[in-house]
């Protein structure tokens, strides 16, 4: 397992909330931290590979591109966490997942362009994990957060 030293931190903390726009955003990146771009790639790799990172990518606010956005909570049990999380980080919709203490224990979110492709990839991880209690909760109105994690 990769330890977050001041570096990972560094780079945790700066790809959060200032992930540079250009042809080498790394390039960019590395300079701004004081790295090599092939250090940076390869620390953010393993990072990647240690699901401290699990994606980089832009945030957009879905209602404004004509997406539709929904919070789902899910009630698996012990044994099928594991299989229903990778299910659900396998679709591109989900932006996060979340396991709570409560009956519903797996939360995560789904974005996609219609209602109808939500409820499809709901289905789909309906019939790929045998969970069928999914409570689809489609975002009335949006209040977008920021949810930077500083390390």
């Amino acid at each position: 397992m990769l330890v977050i030293n001041d570096k990972n931190k560094k780079i945790l903390n700066n790809i959060q909330v200032d992930f540079p726009i250009g042809a080498r955003p790394y390039k960019i990146l590395a300079e701004k931290l004081g790295l090599h771009e092939d250090e940076l790639i390869k620390r953010i790799n393993e990072m990647k590979e240690d699901m401290l990172i699990r994606r980089i990518g832009g945030n957009f606010s879905p209602d404004k591109l004509g997406y539709h956005s929904t919070l789902c909570a899910a009630r698996v049990p012990e044994d099928k966490i594991g299989l229903f999380t990778k299910t659900v980080n396998g679709f591109s919709g989900v932006t996060h997942n979340y396991k709570r203490d409560h009956e519903f224990n797996i939360w995560f979110t789904f974005i996609a362009p219609s209602v109808e492709i939500i409820k499809n990839s709901l289905k789909q991880i309906q019939n790929i994990t045998g969970v069928n209690t999914i409570l689809n909760l489609p975002a009335t109105k949006v209040f977008k957060i920021s949810a930077n994690f500083k390390l």
